[in-house]
């Protein structure tokens, strides 16, 4: 069977420079939350908006294929696009504070979603919006209509973002960092609220973040990217049981578990920042921040498999790495 979203090969530069995504491919069933996790400049968002059509000026977008439920994006004029963005596909953006429009109420961005998409009435948007507004858990949705962004708090806004979002019943919903900027309360608030909708709508979503505590209680499967390539992928057990990209358990070191991390130990850190990436280079972009680095690394690195559904983009087996360490 199909998936809902495949992507193989997307290559996203900008200016001709600078390589934001490089060779990623991802593949999202239908009712999966599907997370793409990374350090921050590792290129998650940019293909978020690459799947979106939102991509800047300036910037190239190229894959060996983009498909949306048999329906091939990279062939899609942008009207054509325009149509299925918001209706089937939609997203919820990073920043809760300033993805709503500070000089339009509440119900008049929910209400223009269905009235554009839709052909629905101002009465018949508005009466949806409040349905949603009150699914997603806010209180009084009613007088919320004539508010303004400026007077919720983020948590409000970040469920309007939501129910924008859901509108037109989509089946894919994009969300990128959803609980960024979120007191730790409001973020569990805002995940549980993304699960059940997910179970109620029937929802595929591709959650963005960096935050593994959030992919260990959500995730049916995971993408970890690095430089702009999806270095490793594997159900969401099997990654956190048995990682075999170097960077990933670079990330999992990073996670302070109770129990098993002592006090008095530094928590784990990788060493370096992710480097920006030219259209030309070659070879293992993490190789600057590995322990297991030599110069093999500086060639074209195979993808390996560990498992049926369990890939990763590295020369050494864990075995290996182990040996080396030893």
């Amino acid at each position: 069977m199909s998936a809902l979203l495949e992507i193989e090969g997307l290559e996203v530069t900008f200016g001709g420079r600078t390589a934001a995504v490089r060779g990623a491919s991802l593949r999202i069933e239908k009712g999966e939350t599907h997370c793409l996790v990374g350090e921050s400049g590792c290129g998650k968002s940019v293909t978020a908006l690459a799947i979106m059509g939102l991509l800047a000026r300036g910037s190239h977008r190229l894959a060996k294929r983009m498909t949306f439920a048999g329906t091939d994006l990279l062939l899609l004029s942008q009207r054509r696009m325009a149509q299925i963005r918001g209706n089937r596909m939609s997203m919820i953006f990073q920043e809760p504070m300033t993805s709503l429009n500070p000089a339009f109420t509440v119900g008049s961005q929910l209400a223009e979603v269905l009235r554009r998409h839709k052909g629905a009435s101002r009465e018949d948007a508005l009466d949806r919006a409040v349905e949603l507004m009150g699914r997603v858990g806010i209180t009084a949705p009613g007088l919320r209509l004539g508010q303004f962004p400026h007077q919720l708090s983020g948590g409000l806004r970040q469920r309007v973002m939501i129910a924008m979002a859901l509108m037109c019943d989509p089946e894919l919903l994009i969300a990128d960092e959803p609980t960024t900027a979120l007191d730790v309360t409001v973020q569990a608030q805002i995940l549980r609220l993304l699960s059940s909708l997910k179970h109620e709508f029937g929802l595929a979503i591709l959650l963005i973040t960096h935050d593994l505590g959030i992919v260990a209680r959500v995730a049916d499967r995971v993408s970890v990217m690095y430089a702009g390539e999806v270095v490793e992928r594997a159900p969401t057990a099997e990654l956190f049981r048995l990682p075999h990209h170097p960077y990933t358990r670079g990330l999992l070191a990073c996670v302070p578990v109770p129990g098993r991390v002592r006090r008095d130990r530094p928590l784990g850190s990788i060493p370096g920042v992710v480097p920006a990436i030219a259209p030309s280079f070659a070879g293992c972009a993490f190789r600057s921040r590995c322990s297991h680095r030599d110069g093999t690394c500086e060639r074209t690195i195979p993808h390996r498999q560990a498992s049926a559904a369990h890939d990763y983009l590295c020369r050494l087996t864990p075995a290996e790495c182990a040996e080396k360490r030893a």
